[in-house]
Protein backbone atom coordinates (compact mmCIF):
# COMPACT_ATOMS: atom_id res chain seq x y z
CA UNK A 1 0.00 0.00 0.00
CA UNK A 2 1.35 3.52 -1.07
CA UNK A 3 2.14 5.91 2.03
CA UNK A 4 -1.03 7.75 0.69
CA UNK A 5 -4.37 5.80 1.49
CA UNK A 6 -6.24 4.35 -1.97
CA UNK A 7 -9.71 5.91 -2.43
CA UNK A 8 -12.79 3.86 -2.71
CA UNK A 9 -15.33 5.30 -5.49
CA UNK A 10 -18.49 3.76 -5.70
CA UNK A 11 -20.60 6.02 -7.82
CA UNK A 12 -23.97 5.17 -9.32
CA UNK A 13 -23.62 7.93 -11.64
CA UNK A 14 -22.77 8.20 -15.41
CA UNK A 15 -20.08 5.66 -15.94
CA UNK A 16 -18.54 7.56 -18.74
CA UNK A 17 -18.43 10.50 -17.22
CA UNK A 18 -16.78 8.85 -13.60
CA UNK A 19 -14.46 7.57 -15.89
CA UNK A 20 -13.13 10.32 -17.72
CA UNK A 21 -13.49 12.82 -14.42
CA UNK A 22 -10.67 10.11 -12.62
CA UNK A 23 -8.14 11.20 -15.47
CA UNK A 24 -5.54 13.14 -13.27
CA UNK A 25 -7.66 13.08 -10.21
CA UNK A 26 -6.81 11.98 -6.44
CA UNK A 27 -2.58 12.64 -7.55
CA UNK A 28 -0.41 10.17 -5.59
CA UNK A 29 -3.03 8.13 -4.56
CA UNK A 30 -4.41 4.59 -6.27
CA UNK A 31 -8.34 4.75 -7.10
CA UNK A 32 -10.28 1.78 -6.75
CA UNK A 33 -13.34 2.17 -8.67
CA UNK A 34 -15.68 -0.67 -7.87
CA UNK A 35 -17.48 -0.06 -11.15
CA UNK A 36 -14.64 -1.58 -13.07
CA UNK A 37 -14.82 -5.85 -12.66
CA UNK A 38 -11.03 -5.96 -11.64
CA UNK A 39 -12.32 -4.81 -8.28
CA UNK A 40 -15.14 -7.19 -7.57
CA UNK A 41 -13.43 -9.46 -5.32
CA UNK A 42 -10.54 -6.19 -3.99
CA UNK A 43 -9.40 -6.44 -0.44
CA UNK A 44 -10.53 -3.25 1.12
CA UNK A 45 -10.06 -3.07 4.22
CA UNK A 46 -7.03 -0.70 5.34
CA UNK A 47 -8.19 2.01 3.12
CA UNK A 48 -9.78 5.19 4.88
CA UNK A 49 -11.71 7.30 2.13
CA UNK A 50 -14.95 6.31 0.17
CA UNK A 51 -17.00 8.55 -2.41
CA UNK A 52 -20.51 7.07 -2.85
CA UNK A 53 -23.87 7.50 -3.88
CA UNK A 54 -26.21 4.50 -3.94
CA UNK A 55 -23.11 2.10 -3.20
CA UNK A 56 -23.50 -1.66 -2.67
CA UNK A 57 -25.16 -2.81 0.42
CA UNK A 58 -21.84 -4.65 1.41
CA UNK A 59 -19.27 -1.86 1.21
CA UNK A 60 -18.89 -0.95 5.14
CA UNK A 61 -18.42 -4.72 5.58
CA UNK A 62 -15.50 -4.74 2.59
CA UNK A 63 -14.09 -1.73 3.59
CA UNK A 64 -13.84 -2.11 8.12
CA UNK A 65 -11.45 0.92 8.66
CA UNK A 66 -12.85 3.82 6.72
CA UNK A 67 -12.44 7.34 8.52
CA UNK A 68 -14.22 9.76 6.16
CA UNK A 69 -17.25 8.79 4.10
CA UNK A 70 -17.90 10.76 1.39
CA UNK A 71 -21.66 11.71 -0.21
CA UNK A 72 -21.35 11.92 -4.45
CA UNK A 73 -24.29 14.65 -3.50
CA UNK A 74 -26.40 16.67 -1.13
CA UNK A 75 -28.30 14.42 -0.48
CA UNK A 76 -27.20 11.65 2.63
CA UNK A 77 -29.92 9.60 3.27
CA UNK A 78 -28.66 6.76 0.84
CA UNK A 79 -25.88 6.38 2.58
CA UNK A 80 -27.53 6.23 6.59
CA UNK A 81 -29.77 3.46 5.76
CA UNK A 82 -26.78 1.81 4.32
CA UNK A 83 -26.03 -1.63 6.60
CA UNK A 84 -22.81 -1.28 8.45
CA UNK A 85 -22.48 2.55 7.88
CA UNK A 86 -19.13 2.80 10.25
CA UNK A 87 -19.18 5.84 13.35
CA UNK A 88 -17.02 8.07 11.32
CA UNK A 89 -17.32 11.30 9.75
CA UNK A 90 -19.98 11.69 6.86
CA UNK A 91 -19.50 14.68 4.22
CA UNK A 92 -21.59 15.78 1.89
CA UNK A 93 -21.10 17.32 -1.30
CA UNK A 94 -21.73 21.20 -1.75
CA UNK A 95 -20.11 23.14 -4.57
CA UNK A 96 -21.13 25.90 -6.90
CA UNK A 97 -21.83 23.60 -9.65
CA UNK A 98 -25.12 21.69 -7.43
CA UNK A 99 -26.83 25.13 -6.07
CA UNK A 100 -26.54 26.24 -9.49
CA UNK A 101 -27.83 23.66 -11.32
CA UNK A 102 -30.75 23.12 -8.84
CA UNK A 103 -31.91 26.49 -9.10
CA UNK A 104 -31.76 26.61 -12.94
CA UNK A 105 -34.01 23.93 -12.49
CA UNK A 106 -36.51 25.62 -10.23
CA UNK A 107 -36.62 28.63 -11.88
CA UNK A 108 -37.51 26.82 -15.13
CA UNK A 109 -40.41 24.58 -13.38
CA UNK A 110 -41.75 27.70 -11.89
CA UNK A 111 -42.00 29.51 -15.68
CA UNK A 112 -43.42 26.03 -17.71
CA UNK A 113 -45.98 26.56 -15.17
CA UNK A 114 -46.34 30.52 -14.91
CA UNK A 115 -45.71 30.71 -18.38
CA UNK A 116 -48.60 27.67 -19.36
CA UNK A 117 -46.03 26.04 -21.52
CA UNK A 118 -47.97 22.73 -21.58
CA UNK A 119 -51.15 24.48 -22.46
CA UNK A 120 -49.37 26.09 -25.84
CA UNK A 121 -48.07 23.19 -26.75
CA UNK A 122 -51.36 20.91 -26.73
CA UNK A 123 -52.51 24.25 -28.98
CA UNK A 124 -49.47 23.82 -30.95
CA UNK A 125 -50.67 20.26 -31.81
CA UNK A 126 -53.58 21.25 -33.15
CA UNK A 127 -51.82 23.99 -34.98
CA UNK A 128 -54.26 26.58 -33.46
CA UNK A 129 -52.80 30.06 -32.87
CA UNK A 130 -54.75 31.14 -29.68
CA UNK A 131 -53.26 33.83 -27.09
CA UNK A 132 -54.04 32.56 -23.21
CA UNK A 133 -54.63 35.72 -20.57
CA UNK A 134 -51.07 35.44 -18.96
CA UNK A 135 -50.21 36.59 -15.43
CA UNK A 136 -46.89 37.71 -14.79
CA UNK A 137 -44.42 36.43 -12.02
CA UNK A 138 -44.78 39.41 -9.55
CA UNK A 139 -48.62 37.47 -9.59
CA UNK A 140 -47.46 34.52 -7.85
CA UNK A 141 -45.92 33.33 -4.89
CA UNK A 142 -43.43 31.07 -4.35
CA UNK A 143 -42.93 29.23 -1.33
CA UNK A 144 -39.99 26.97 -0.71
CA UNK A 145 -39.75 24.88 1.62
CA UNK A 146 -35.74 23.98 2.64
CA UNK A 147 -34.09 27.45 3.46
CA UNK A 148 -30.67 25.84 3.29
CA UNK A 149 -27.68 26.65 0.76
CA UNK A 150 -30.09 24.89 -2.32
CA UNK A 151 -33.16 26.88 -0.93
CA UNK A 152 -31.86 30.25 -0.83
CA UNK A 153 -29.97 30.54 -3.87
CA UNK A 154 -32.80 29.44 -5.71
CA UNK A 155 -35.20 32.13 -3.42
CA UNK A 156 -32.64 35.22 -4.63
CA UNK A 157 -32.54 33.97 -8.37
CA UNK A 158 -36.68 33.26 -8.22
CA UNK A 159 -37.21 37.12 -6.95
CA UNK A 160 -34.47 38.37 -9.79
CA UNK A 161 -36.96 37.35 -12.24
CA UNK A 162 -40.05 39.01 -10.28
CA UNK A 163 -41.68 36.22 -8.47
CA UNK A 164 -42.70 36.79 -4.99
CA UNK A 165 -40.81 34.53 -2.88
CA UNK A 166 -41.21 33.67 1.19
CA UNK A 167 -39.15 30.54 2.91
CA UNK A 168 -39.98 28.19 5.37
CA UNK A 169 -37.58 26.01 7.63
CA UNK A 170 -38.44 24.28 10.78
CA UNK A 171 -35.94 26.98 12.70
CA UNK A 172 -36.43 30.52 11.99
CA UNK A 173 -33.67 31.70 9.19
CA UNK A 174 -33.46 36.00 9.04
CA UNK A 175 -32.33 36.10 4.69
CA UNK A 176 -32.28 39.67 3.57
CA UNK A 177 -34.98 40.15 1.20
CA UNK A 178 -36.95 37.13 1.78
CA UNK A 179 -39.83 36.66 4.30
CA UNK A 180 -39.14 33.34 6.16
CA UNK A 181 -41.42 31.03 8.85
CA UNK A 182 -40.53 28.54 11.47
CA UNK A 183 -42.19 24.59 12.26
CA UNK A 184 -45.15 26.75 13.85
CA UNK A 185 -45.25 29.34 11.12
CA UNK A 186 -46.32 26.27 8.64
CA UNK A 187 -50.33 27.04 8.03
CA UNK A 188 -49.55 30.82 7.62
CA UNK A 189 -46.92 30.20 5.31
CA UNK A 190 -48.63 27.43 3.01
CA UNK A 191 -51.74 30.11 3.05
CA UNK A 192 -49.64 32.88 0.79
CA UNK A 193 -48.16 29.68 -1.19
CA UNK A 194 -49.01 29.89 -4.90
CA UNK A 195 -46.11 26.87 -6.05
CA UNK A 196 -44.46 25.25 -3.50
CA UNK A 197 -41.03 24.05 -3.89
CA UNK A 198 -39.47 21.24 -2.06
CA UNK A 199 -35.87 21.18 -1.13
CA UNK A 200 -35.80 19.42 2.12
CA UNK A 201 -33.45 17.22 3.34
CA UNK A 202 -35.24 13.11 3.91
CA UNK A 203 -35.29 12.82 7.71
CA UNK A 204 -37.93 11.38 9.86
CA UNK A 205 -39.67 14.50 10.41
CA UNK A 206 -39.73 15.36 6.55
CA UNK A 207 -40.79 11.91 5.10
CA UNK A 208 -44.22 11.82 4.12
CA UNK A 209 -44.82 15.75 4.52
CA UNK A 210 -45.59 16.53 0.93
CA UNK A 211 -49.14 14.87 1.36
CA UNK A 212 -53.14 15.76 0.70
CA UNK A 213 -53.15 17.37 4.16
CA UNK A 214 -50.75 19.86 3.66
CA UNK A 215 -51.67 20.57 -0.25
CA UNK A 216 -55.25 21.02 1.19
CA UNK A 217 -53.79 24.18 3.07
CA UNK A 218 -51.84 25.76 -0.46
CA UNK A 219 -53.80 29.46 -1.63
CA UNK A 220 -55.58 28.96 -3.90
CA UNK A 221 -56.30 33.18 -4.42
CA UNK A 222 -53.61 32.83 -7.12
CA UNK A 223 -53.98 33.72 -10.78
CA UNK A 224 -54.03 30.12 -11.75
CA UNK A 225 -56.61 29.30 -8.72
CA UNK A 226 -55.59 26.16 -7.94
CA UNK A 227 -51.78 25.24 -6.46
CA UNK A 228 -48.74 24.06 -8.14
CA UNK A 229 -46.46 21.39 -6.42
CA UNK A 230 -42.75 21.51 -7.50
CA UNK A 231 -40.25 18.87 -5.48
CA UNK A 232 -36.31 18.38 -6.10
CA UNK A 233 -35.97 17.69 -2.63
CA UNK A 234 -36.19 13.68 -2.05
CA UNK A 235 -38.80 11.77 -3.20
CA UNK A 236 -39.02 10.14 0.62
CA UNK A 237 -40.99 13.52 1.91
CA UNK A 238 -43.71 13.46 -1.15
CA UNK A 239 -46.80 11.15 -0.86
CA UNK A 240 -47.23 10.33 -4.88
CA UNK A 241 -50.87 8.34 -4.39
CA UNK A 242 -52.02 12.00 -2.44
CA UNK A 243 -50.28 13.56 -5.24
CA UNK A 244 -52.17 12.00 -8.38
CA UNK A 245 -55.33 12.61 -5.91
CA UNK A 246 -55.23 16.14 -5.31
CA UNK A 247 -54.35 16.16 -9.59
CA UNK A 248 -57.14 14.71 -9.97
CA UNK A 249 -59.46 16.85 -7.88
CA UNK A 250 -57.88 20.00 -8.56
CA UNK A 251 -56.57 20.50 -4.98
CA UNK A 252 -53.54 20.86 -7.19
CA UNK A 253 -53.45 22.57 -10.39
CA UNK A 254 -49.85 20.91 -11.85
CA UNK A 255 -46.55 19.47 -10.53
CA UNK A 256 -42.97 19.54 -11.63
CA UNK A 257 -41.22 16.14 -10.35
CA UNK A 258 -37.72 15.21 -10.09
CA UNK A 259 -37.60 12.97 -7.24
CA UNK A 260 -39.99 10.15 -6.36
CA UNK A 261 -40.68 7.58 -3.84
CA UNK A 262 -38.83 4.69 -5.59
CA UNK A 263 -36.64 5.10 -7.93
CA UNK A 264 -36.60 4.80 -11.13
CA UNK A 265 -40.11 5.51 -11.86
CA UNK A 266 -42.32 2.58 -13.48
CA UNK A 267 -43.03 2.79 -17.10
CA UNK A 268 -46.76 2.01 -15.52
CA UNK A 269 -46.70 5.56 -13.41
CA UNK A 270 -49.56 7.67 -13.82
CA UNK A 271 -47.41 10.94 -13.74
CA UNK A 272 -45.42 10.12 -17.21
CA UNK A 273 -48.75 10.70 -19.15
CA UNK A 274 -50.18 13.65 -16.58
CA UNK A 275 -50.80 17.06 -19.07
CA UNK A 276 -49.97 18.78 -16.06
CA UNK A 277 -47.03 17.26 -14.59
CA UNK A 278 -43.27 17.70 -15.77
CA UNK A 279 -41.39 14.53 -14.67
CA UNK A 280 -37.65 14.27 -14.87
CA UNK A 281 -35.16 11.87 -13.69
CA UNK A 282 -33.77 13.13 -10.61
CA UNK A 283 -31.44 15.24 -12.36
CA UNK A 284 -32.26 18.55 -11.21
CA UNK A 285 -28.63 19.35 -9.79
CA UNK A 286 -26.86 16.37 -11.23
CA UNK A 287 -23.19 16.17 -9.34
CA UNK A 288 -20.55 17.51 -11.88
CA UNK A 289 -18.12 14.35 -11.50
CA UNK A 290 -14.75 16.38 -11.32
CA UNK A 291 -16.32 19.13 -9.11
CA UNK A 292 -17.10 16.28 -6.84
CA UNK A 293 -13.46 15.08 -6.83
CA UNK A 294 -11.82 18.03 -6.49
CA UNK A 295 -14.04 18.69 -3.27
CA UNK A 296 -13.20 15.19 -1.75
CA UNK A 297 -8.91 15.83 -2.22
CA UNK A 298 -9.90 19.29 -0.50
CA UNK A 299 -11.64 17.33 2.39
CA UNK A 300 -8.92 14.72 2.05
CA UNK A 301 -6.04 17.47 2.39
CA UNK A 302 -7.95 19.02 5.50
CA UNK A 303 -8.26 15.79 7.40
CA UNK A 304 -4.28 15.19 7.16
CA UNK A 305 -3.56 18.17 7.84
CA UNK A 306 -5.26 18.16 10.71
CA UNK A 307 -7.75 20.58 10.35
CA UNK A 308 -11.23 19.89 10.76
CA UNK A 309 -13.52 18.83 7.61
CA UNK A 310 -16.50 20.87 6.28
CA UNK A 311 -19.86 20.16 5.57
CA UNK A 312 -20.00 17.18 8.38
CA UNK A 313 -23.36 15.89 8.15
CA UNK A 314 -25.44 15.71 11.67
CA UNK A 315 -26.40 11.66 11.32
CA UNK A 316 -29.43 12.57 13.86
CA UNK A 317 -30.60 15.19 11.72
CA UNK A 318 -30.15 13.67 8.76
CA UNK A 319 -28.21 16.75 7.36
Amino acid sequence: MSAKSPVIVDLKFIPEEVEAALAGAFPGREVIDLADPAHQERDLSGIDYAVVWKSAPDLFSRAPDLKVVFSGGAGVDHVLTLPGLPDVPLVRFVDRTLTTRMSEWVVMQCLLHLRQHRAYEALGKKHEWRDLSQPEAADVTVGIMGMGVLGQDAARKLAMMGFKVIGWSRSKRVIEGVETYDAAGLDAFLGRTDFLVGLLPLTPDTRGIFNATLFAKLSRNGPFGAPVFINAGRGGSQVEADILECLDSGVLGGASLDVFEREPLSPESRFWDLPNVYVTPHVAASSDVRALFVHVEHQIARFESGLPLEHVVDKVAGY
